[in-house]
């Protein structure tokens, strides 16, 4: 039985009613359709998984925000009217909503910057009074012109990655990471990096089982989860312990070696304690965990591009017990290892 995560519900509360998630969906000339209706079709797929188990569960409100009173046209021709006009009311008479999504343009984003001062002082207030913020692609301008990525992380379309740089030096832009997060905002370079937030905010609302159920709905195809794709303002990235850094480089070599993380510790010359203790300031996670996730990553490599039996497989990644495999794929993937490869060869393999 799926169950939504009621203590979750705070990451994302502002001033709106109890049990209820109020999204935003900001409007403008250009912007892309589906960076509209797949995070609002995702986020209502998630809801109804959850409320399928549980008539409590928390119920979403949706609106579509302008500055124009008119319906905006999208760069598909789509008509979308406004549920709230910015310039009918005062910014403060607004209701602040938990979460707000800034979707792309298809054009450069500076002409349409010009005309939105309004739409971006809304931005900036509605975060300070507690909105979580995830902007996509050029959307993310809108965030970097209300001066809210000053010094914080970001990311954008690759396309406009120098142009980025040049209208705002005080960002630090990850060019690299599909996804930022710095405190209460998301950044995402593509609409695919956009669909990975929304799965993230879903686990976070309704629960890890709604969040897979919506993944495998539609998004088809395995992808790196959330967590490991992003760069997470404050996380270490990085880390100058040497020794370390060579324990990981002999833990990714060496997958299927019978040895155990004591007797790692002592080939190293270090206490298990020590081991532990400096294995998890340098990387943020503990050695059993790291070693754990490289076995599951090269297990699918090895699913997705062999004929090795699942046993096969297993051994090669340092599980002589099929099962064990088996139970962590089930634990990550919500998927055996025979049905991870079945849908990763469908999606390589069935293009004619």
């Amino acid at each position: 039985m799926a169950k939504h995560n009621k203590n979750t519900l705070h990451y994302f509360m502002v001033s709106t009613k109890e049990n209820e998630l109020q999204i935003s969906l900001v409007i403008y000339q250009h912007v892309l359709a589906t960076g509209l209706t797949l995070p609002l079709e995702m986020l209502l797929a998630g809801e109804a998984f959850a409320q399928r188990y549980d008539k409590s569960a928390i119920k979403l409100k949706t609106q579509l925000v302008s500055q124009e009173s008119s319906p905006i046209i999208s760069r598909a021709g789509l008509l979308f009217s406004p549920d709230v006009v910015l310039n009918d009311q005062a910014i403060e008479e607004i209701t602040i909503p938990n979460i707000i999504v800034v979707p792309s343009l298809w054009r450069n984003p500076r002409p349409v910057l010009k005309n939105q001062q309004k739409l971006i002082s809304w931005l900036h207030y509605c975060w300070q009074q507690g909105s979580t913020l995830l902007a996509v692609g050029t959307g993310v301008c809108f965030l970097a012109e209300s001066g809210l990525l000053d010094n914080h992380s970001a990311t954008t379309h690759w396309y406009y990655v120098d142009q980025f740089k040049r209208d705002y030096p005080n960002v630090a832009l990850k060019p690299d990471f599909f996804i930022t997060q710095s405190e209460r905002i998301y950044c995402a370079a593509s609409l695919n990096a956009l669909a990975d937030i929304i799965v993230h905010i879903i686990s976070q609302t309704y629960g890890r089982a709604a969040a897979q159920n919506v993944e495998r709905n539609f998004s088809h195809e395995i992808r790196k989860p959330y967590e490991d794709q992003r760069y997470l303002e404050g996380a270490v990235d990085k880390h100058a312990d040497e020794l370390i850094a060579q324990i990981q480089f002999w833990l990714r070599t060496n997958l299927n070696s019978e040895v155990n993380l004591a007797e790692l510790s002592q080939q190293f010359g270090l206490s298990q304690r020590s081991f532990s203790r400096r294995f998890k300031m340098a990387t943020g996670m503990r050695a059993t965990q790291y070693w754990q996730q490289l076995r599951i990553e090269a297990a699918k490599d090895l699913l997705a591009s062999s004929n090795l039996s699942i046993q096969e497989v297993a051994y090669h990644v340092g599980y002589h017990d099929q099962g064990h495999l088996t139970r962590l794929f089930k634990q990550n993937l919500a998927l055996t290892p025979k049905d991870y490869r079945a849908m990763v060869r469908k999606k390589l393999f069935s293009q004619n």
